[in-house]
């Protein structure tokens, strides 16, 4: 085999390889997700969920997004998108649900936009506002719909693996973090500790200090007794 055709052969290969690893990342990445992907936990989160247009021969024109009923939100607003209708729906919770703002019986379940589009080869984002962010999970999902101007439905609902791989169709994920302040805050059992042992080195020295003072004192007073005493016995020698 000559040089030419084996480098041809190997050309092909690779080629086909980066084209079937491009055709199998593109729909991962393509799929419903809300940005920023972090929130503080206990505070208030503006988030949007943005929607890329996987298709080549239609557009979106419709995203319905669930909003988690185990950790209802008190506080959810929506910002006005352009060409876009939203409807926030509100329910009755099946179980009321108590949070640091009270017994909730009722929360926001599910936010709609309509009427707009999408094109092929765009995306748009859909702004939210909501707090206060539960502080006992580390995470909230919103599972998604997404419809098409051919009547294609698309349901982003899957939760994320245990083993970390992603899912076929991903929900929206928002992780939660510890609040700034929490996190940079010592706890107290650290700052006694830290505390105790400058204590304890102050409360040892002054004895120390003092125990030295006193040795100093009593050489002292035990030098002038001698010299005294010198002094006395060297007038009596001369007397003599």
């Amino acid at each position: 085999m000559s040089f030419s055709i084996a480098f041809r052969r190997v050309a092909a290969v690779a080629a086909g390889t980066a084209a079937l690893t491009l055709a199998l990342a593109v729909p991962a990445l393509a799929h419903v997700t809300v940005n920023p992907k972090t929130a503080e936990k206990g505070g208030f989160a503006k988030v949007a969920f943005r929607v890329p247009n996987e298709r080549d021969d239609a557009s979106t024109t419709k995203l319905e997004v669930a909003l988690p009923t185990d950790h209802p939100l008190a506080f959810v607003s929506v910002r006005p998108v352009p060409g876009w209708k939203v409807e926030v729906q509100e329910s009755k919770l099946d179980k009321p649900v108590t949070t640091e703002e009270g017994e909730l019986t009722e929360a926001v379940t599910k936010i709609t936009w309509s009427g707009g589009k999408v094109d092929p080869g765009q995306f748009q984002e859909f702004e939210v506002s909501m707090g206060f962010m539960p502080k006992d999970v580390d995470q909230l999902i919103f599972p998604a719909t997404q419809t098409y101007s051919n009547g294609e439905v698309v349901k982003w609902v899957d939760e994320p693996k245990a083993d970390g791989s992603e899912a076929e169709r991903p929900a929206p994920l928002l992780k939660l973090v510890p609040a700034a302040a929490d996190a940079a805050a010592p706890s107290p059992a650290a700052t006694q500790a830290s505390v105790a042992p400058v204590a304890a080195t102050s409360a040892g020295s002054a004895p120390a200090s003092d125990g030295t003072a006193r040795l100093i004192g009593g050489l002292g007073l035990a030098a002038g007794l001698i010299g005294t005493a010198v002094g006395v016995v060297a007038v009596r020698r001369s007397r003599a």
